[in-house]
This record gives C-alpha cells, sequence and structure tokens, in this order.
C-alpha cells in the first residue's frame, strides 16, 4: 500500500490514505537519529485501521445505539461494522480508503466520497495535513452532496504512547458513565476518577464522553523529551479511551456526544449535532505541538 510522508525540522509523519485516510505513525527524530513517537503508531502503512496513530471520525463520532435512529419523521436503520458490537462505531471515513490529490514536503490533502446506502445521503470528506517545525495541523470536512438535509458531526481519534506516570491534563465539566456496551447513561460531573486534570491516564478503564472541552489538552510523561498539546477549539466535547492493558490511551476532540443521534432531534444542537442542507459543509480543525524540552 502506498504511504505519504511529511517531514518539516525534526518532526516526521507517514500517512496511510488507503487505510482510512490515517496517520500511520508521527515521531520526532532527533538530530542524533533517536525516534520518539508523538502518536502510538505503526511502521506498517498495511496494518490494521486500529494500529493506526489516529485516524478520522466522519459523519459521526463514537456509536449509534441500537443501529438505528430517526430524523424527519422516518427511522434511519444501520449495518454494524465492528465484530461483536452491536452499535455502528465511528462513522465511514476510517473503514474506507482515502485519495491522495495534492502532497508536497509537508502537507497533503485527502478525499473521501460516500454514495448513499443505509447512510441515505451522498457526501464527500476532505482531510488536509500540514507540518512545520513545531507540531502537525489537521483539517477534517464533511460536505453533505445530497439534495435533502443530513445530520453530521466529526472527530479525530489519535492514540498516544504512555507509561505509568503520563499525565493528561485539560479540563471538561460532565462526564457521561457507560454500560456494558458503552453507550452513555448517565451524565454527571467530571469529578473523581473522571477529572482529567493532571490525570495519571494510562491503564484507567476509560470509555468516557465529556462535554464542555475547553478545547486544549496537555500529555507530558516525566523523562520524554517533549510534552504534547494538542487543541481543537471547535471540539466541545472529547472523547477518553484509557484500557487496562495500558501502553497507550485515546485522547479524542469530537464535535458532538456519544450516541447524539440518538437522542430526539430538538436536543441535537445542544449535544454538537449539526445537520446540513444540500451543499453545506462542516469543518474540524485540530492542532498537535511539540513542545520540546530545553536544556
Amino acid at each position: 500500500m502506498h504511504e505519504v510522508s511529511l517531514r518539516s525540522g525534526e518532526l516526521e509523519v507517514v500517512l496511510a490514505p488507503a487505510t482510512g485516510g490515517s496517520i500511520a505513525r508521527f515521531d520526532r527524530v532527533a538530530p542524533s537519529g533517536e525516534r520518539t513517537p508523538v502518536l502510538r503508531g505503526t511502521d506498517r502503512v498495511d496494518a490494521p485501521v486500529l494500529a493506526m496513530g489516529s485516524f478520522p471520525l466522519v459523519p459521526y463520532c463514537n456509536r449509534i445505539r441500537g443501529a438505528r435512529f430517526h430524523f424527519r419523521g422516518r427511522e434511519i436503520g444501520q449495518q454494524p461494522n465492528m465484530t461483536g458490537d452491536p452499535s455502528p462505531l465511528h462513522g465511514h471515513g476510517w473503514m474506507a480508503p482515502w485519495t491522495l490529490v495534492e502532497q508536497g514536503e509537508s502537507h497533503a490533502h485527502l478525499l473521501y466520497h460516500h454514495k448513499a446506502d443505509d447512510w441515505p445521503w451522498d457526501y464527500g470528506a476532505s482531510q488536509h495535513f500540514s507540518l512545520d517545525a513545531d507540531g502537525l495541523r489537521v483539517s477534517l470536512s464533511c460536505r453533505n452532496l445530497s439534495d435533502e438535509p443530513m445530520p453530521c458531526g466529526l472527530g479525530f481519534h489519535p492514540y498516544f504512547p504512555c507509561s505509568a506516570l503520563t499525565e493528561l491534563d485539560t479540563r471538561v465539566a460532565d462526564v457521561w458513565t457507560v454500560d456494558e456496551h458503552v453507550l452513555p447513561v448517565e451524565r454527571i460531573p467530571a469529578d473523581g476518577r473522571y477529572d482529567l486534570r493532571q490525570r495519571r491516564i494510562c491503564s484507567q478503564t476509560l470509555d468516557n464522553g465529556f462535554s464542555d472541552w475547553s478545547g486544549e489538552a496537555w500529555i507530558r510523561t516525566p523523562g520524554a523529551p517533549f510534552a504534547i498539546r494538542m487543541t481543537s477549539p471547535q471540539a466541545q466535547y472529547f472523547q477518553v479511551y484509557s484500557p487496562v492493558e495500558g501502553g497507550y490511551f485515546a485522547a479524542e476532540p469530537v464535535s458532538h456526544a456519544n450516541a447524539a443521534l440518538n437522542a430526539p432531534e430538538d436536543q441535537w444542537k445542544a449535544l454538537g449535532l449539526r445537520i446540513l442542507e444540500p451543499g453545506d459543509e462542516l469543518t474540524l480543525n485540530a492542532r498537535f505541538e511539540v513542545k520540546i524540552h530545553s536544556g
């Protein structure tokens, strides 16, 4: 499979367009040649998408409860897309090949076109990647190409390496507890085990969505040559996945809450979902800054 390599200063990004338009790897390469991962990733662009460093979420984030939702008076059923999980997950873009339409030394542009199927709308998705000496900017867009309104949400799904001392430091207001199917149960204040301020984040058995995200998160590991500052000002929601086995975690800027499509339509705006009229476009940006320690 074809890979796309971007380089700027000490930073290197490898994209895997054919595997969900993913970031396969994002590393800092020191002058000595020592390579340190910014994202947990893979050297194989033909690896499964869940082994990639990050992938796009389009045209919705997280799960659809019961594989169906209601919109404008009709029921819309969806096919599950993960073995053993009855709830369709993360939309379509992450499981489809994207087309490389432009590449330079430090930038690339990918496109994906979805033809209406059980998701009964045509749409086009776009990713712009721009790498500089201090970090990576990613812009994800979705345009409604059908002739009727379409619900839409966007997100990023980056994985970060972690040790027992790695801290995630960010501000959120509330969290949704989840059931055994990782579907939301109750919205409560993000206190105690759900507090994400200077939070040891490895092996925390978290798989939860958070609301009123500040749009900024820091990831710090003692002894690492850099800290990571992730920003996504348009994302008001935040998803954290920290499996018990450790070694990595996901911190996801997303535009809407988990299972928001299952809420009554009059609640969608408050939960972050957008309704795109024909020709309308939704865009979500994120930046991953690599703050190299001096001295």
